[in-house]
């Protein structure tokens, strides 16, 4: 009978804490500390050098990376050593790379004053991909887009170190056009022209110089125009095949051109680009489904050319629908937001969609101030600070305001995605394991719920992207869990503007 009596109360016991378990939440309001948006920026910039593809430099601070990819370009005659992997494979995609350049140039150009100490790191790792860049683009009509057969290497689980896959060089040229990369690679170097100028205008003379000469033929030689998911689909499909065109792109790299050159010389090409845009798409409808990325950069041009000062009030009218498209209490908004307020636009790697068009919200949002501007959507008016306001919103959740109360930047916060997927970071390092690792013999490593060994610092996994805040620390999930250049770069501008005014 006591015995009963015993195993009574501890039950009640157990009943009780776990109620009040339930009834507690996980982080009681004022709990959480402020975000670091210093310290988040600096680990930022920090993962940038665990993509480093090439011969690492004595300032490597990612230590258990090492030299990778030092053949690439040799089956095609060219150096094309150097660069950036995508993600958490071993490729490099010379699409979402140069999308990657022109995105972090745009942050540095935006937001260099609130960098702080961290701008020489920014123009580390803008200048890592220019080098690049400027490599691929050496011959005249002819820009390199890819080093590494994707299939071969996306079968494998192996460190770039012990990279055996095949490593072809795939270009764009008079036969086989590709407008889309073209065009944005000429939009990197322009924008990173920008950046460079007054730290050594030698080198923005170069890369404006590049910039010129690839645009001259995607441009003016209207011959060679087409999309390289036709002339090369084969490579880049589907990993990184254009879905909306490639006119998109010329007004991008046409309208930096214009901006890094001051002037107005390609302005007949963009009006002639946003023609076509024009004709395939409806803009000027409300609710528009915005988009910037790797593959749109709509929302981008219009937002860039505003800040040029142009007079067309289509840019500011397209802008101001932009800004619509997101509100969420704008009678326009198309933007589905999950339950914990994070905004929901892609079904794979969902954070590239959020950190870009916040960071456009902030841009556009800093430029209404300055004209004292507001924006209207039907009849309801917000001021530039709901734009600023919603980009923080999401910066924020991030970084861990959110339900899960954890942080989707490696290394940042007390929770934080310990199983991205990703190869280098997956895979013992060759300090940890110095014998090479064949394509097959990392499997054990893809496979297991072991925490990655090796942290990498700064990159944003691809965060919850079903419409709700779940997330699976997954690594086989690439979905949610694989991390990407091009995520950070415009989170660069978003984490030094919120260092200085957050």
């Amino acid at each position: 009978m006591a015995a009963t009596r015993v195993r009574f109360c501890l039950a009640l016991l157990m009943l009780v804490a776990s109620m009040a378990a339930w009834m507690m939440p996980s982080a009681v309001a004022g709990s959480r500390p402020p975000p670091n948006y210093a310290d988040a920026l600096s680990k930022c910039l920090l993962f940038y050098e665990g993509q480093r593809s090439g011969k690492l430099p004595p300032t490597q601070r990612v230590t258990w990376r090492k030299d990778s990819g030092l053949i690439d370009g040799q089956d095609a005659g060219v150096d094309l050593v150097g660069g950036y992997y995508d993600a958490g494979d071993n490729v490099k995609f010379g699409f979402p790379l140069a999308f990657t350049g022109t995105v972090l140039a745009w942050s540095i150009v935006e937001f260099s004053a609130e960098m702080g100490p961290e701008l020489v790191h920014a123009h580390e790792a803008l200048r890592w991909l220019t080098d690049y860049l400027l490599k691929a683009t050496t011959q005249p009509n002819r820009v390199f887009v890819q080093s590494g057969e994707p299939f071969s290497d996306h079968s494998c689980w192996q460190r770039p170190e012990d990279m055996d896959t095949p490593r072809p060089s795939f270009q764009v040229n008079d036969t086989h056009p590709g407008s889309e990369v073209a065009g944005e690679t000429a939009a990197a170097l322009a924008a990173a022209s920008i950046v460079f100028r007054s730290s050594d205008p030698a080198y923005a003379d170069t890369l404006l110089s590049r910039a010129k000469q690839v645009t001259q033929s995607i441009l003016v030689l209207e011959i060679y125009q087409g999309s390289y998911a036709e002339s090369i689909g084969q490579w880049v499909c589907p990993f990184y095949c254009d879905i909306s065109g490639y006119e998109d792109e010329l007004v991008w790299g046409a309208a930096w051109l214009n901006r890094a050159t001051n002037s107005s010389d390609y302005m007949e090409h963009i009006i002639h680009g946003i023609q076509q845009i024009q004709t395939q798409t409806k803009l000027r409808v409300n609710g528009y489904d915005w988009q910037f990325s790797w593959d749109n950069k709509d929302a981008g041009s219009y937002i860039l050319l505003l800040l040029m000062q142009k007079t067309d009030d289509d840019y500011s009218r397209y802008a101001q629908n932009f800004a619509c498209s997101l509100l969420p209490q704008s009678p326009y908004k198309s933007t589905e937001y999950t339950p914990g307020g994070l905004i929901h636009k892609a079904s794979m790697a969902n954070l590239q969609a959020v950190t870009a068009l916040s960071f456009l919200l902030v841009v556009y949002g800093r430029h209404l101030s300055s004209v004292n501007g507001i924006v209207t959507c039907g009849n309801s008016q917000f001021p530039p600070s709901a734009l600023i306001d919603l980009a923080k919103s999401q910066v924020d959740y991030i970084l861990g305001d959110n339900p899960l109360n954890m942080s989707y930047m490696v290394g940042y916060g007390n929770k934080f995605p310990q199983r991205i997927h990703h190869r280098a970071a997956s895979v013992p390092s060759v300090d940890q394991h110095p014998q090479h690792l064949w394509c097959k013999d990392g499997t054990p490593y893809y496979v297991t719920d072991a925490p990655n060994p090796n942290l990498l610092v700064g990159a944003l996994s691809g965060g919850p992207n079903d419409g709700s805040d779940d997330y699976l620390d997954y690594r086989p999930w690439a979905n949610q869990s694989e991390p990407a250049t091009y995520m950070n770069a415009p989170f660069v501008g978003l984490l030094a503007y919120f260092s200085r005014y957050g």
